[in-house]
Formats: C-alpha cells, sequence, structure tokens
C-alpha cells in the first residue's frame, strides 16, 4: 500500500540520492517554486506540489544516463502513490519519458525546472549575486541569448508556457517570486560575494 510522503521524508530521500550542493539548491529552488504556484493557483495540497519539486532530479546525479526510469524504481520501492510518481516522471517528457504532464501541477513542474536554473545563472552573473534586483526583461534576455546557460532548454519553458497558457512574462515573474521566498538557502540573496560562494562551492564537492 502506498503511502503519502512528508516533506521530511522527501528531504531524507533526496540527501540520500544527492550530495552535490548545486542539485541541492536547485531541488529546493523548485520546491519552493512549486509552493508558490500552488498557491497562485490556489490549490488546497501545496505540500504535494512541494514534495514532488523537491525530488524531480532523484536519481540525476547518480545515474544521469538513467534520469528518471531510476527515480521511477527508487519511488516504486519507498511505496509512493502513483501520481507523485507520475508528476515526478512527466517532467522528463521528451526527453527521457513518454510521459505527457496533464495535471496543472505537473505541467507547472514541467514549465519551470529550466527556468529556475537559467534564473539562477543569471543572478550569478550579477554583481550582487541577488535575486530581490532580478527584473523579468533580464531574464527574458538570457533566453533569447542561446550562448547563455547554454544546457538550458528554451524549447522546454516555452512549451511549459504553452501547457500552462501563461505568457511568458507572467510565468518568468511568478518563478522569480517562488525563488526568492528560499534565496538565502540558494544564496541568492546578495549576502554572499561572488568570490565566497565560489570559494564555498569548491569546498563543498571536494
Amino acid at each position: 500500500m502506498s503511502q503519502i510522503p512528508d516533506r521530511k521524508q522527501a528531504y531524507e530521500l533526496l540527501t540520500k540520492y544527492t550530495t552535490n550542493t548545486s542539485l541541492i539548491k536547485h531541488a529546493l529552488a523548485v520546491e519552493s517554486v512549486m509552493i508558490h504556484f500552488a498557491e497562485l493557483f490556489d490549490e488546497e495540497d501545496t505540500k504535494k506540489w512541494g514534495v514532488i519539486g523537491l525530488v524531480h532530479d532523484l536519481d540525476y546525479e547518480l545515474y544521469p544516463d538513467e534520469h528518471c526510469s531510476r527515480t521511477y524504481e527508487i519511488l516504486k520501492k519507498e511505496n509512493w502513490p502513483d501520481d507523485y510518481i507520475h508528476a515526478v516522471m512527466s517532467h522528463g517528457f521528451g526527453i527521457c519519458t513518454d510521459i505527457e504532464p496533464t495535471e496543472k501541477m505537473e505541467k507547472v513542474l514541467y514549465a519551470t525546472d529550466e527556468l529556475t536554473g537559467l534564473i539562477t545563472a543569471a543572478v550569478l552573473m550579477r554583481p550582487g549575486r541577488c535575486i530581490f534586483d532580478l527584473e523579468v526583461p533580464s531574464v527574458k534576455k538570457k533566453l533569447k541569448q542561446k550562448s547563455f546557460a547554454a544546457g538550458v532548454d528554451r524549447e522546454i519553458i516555452k512549451r511549459g508556457a504553452g501547457m500552462l497558457s501563461m505568457d511568458m512574462d507572467e510565468l518568468i515573474g511568478e518563478t522569480i517570486k517562488g525563488m526568492r521566498k528560499v534565496a538565502q538557502k540558494l544564496e541568492l540573496d546578495g549576502s554572499t560575494s561572488a568570490l565566497e560562494a565560489s570559494g564555498n562551492s569548491s569546498q563543498r564537492s571536494e
């Protein structure tokens, strides 16, 4: 019988399979954005949205070539509900799974996963490394600049916006708001200089 996972269980599972600081920060960013959108859409189960955001890249560090499929195995073994697993799997639609996002929660995850990466990269390029003074036009400019954060799939972001029937300005703006709520955890609040942050990251990855 499946069990409804809580945030503590989800975080413990995340850190069991993920030690890379950047990947953990990404998980925290997506979690916060998912909760923000759940609140924006007046969804009742904000915890569910957050938990799914937190574990969406569960297998990426250890099994990058088997992304999503390993997560499926892990979550099945942990007796997670099928709808949670479906939601997590759907973020890889067209890349590593054929599971299409159908629920609003799944569409938000699909649309914002890559976008949080782009926003993070944009903030890290700013002298103050502060997300609170980042505006939508700056992100849109980076979105068009394909050489910037080249690993970010722009087409996924655009398709995700279409799935949600949101214009790009709104999607970017709300994603920034969601990330601002955990800016300190993400080290994007301007309190850490670029040099210090770089040094800390290097030490943690050694």
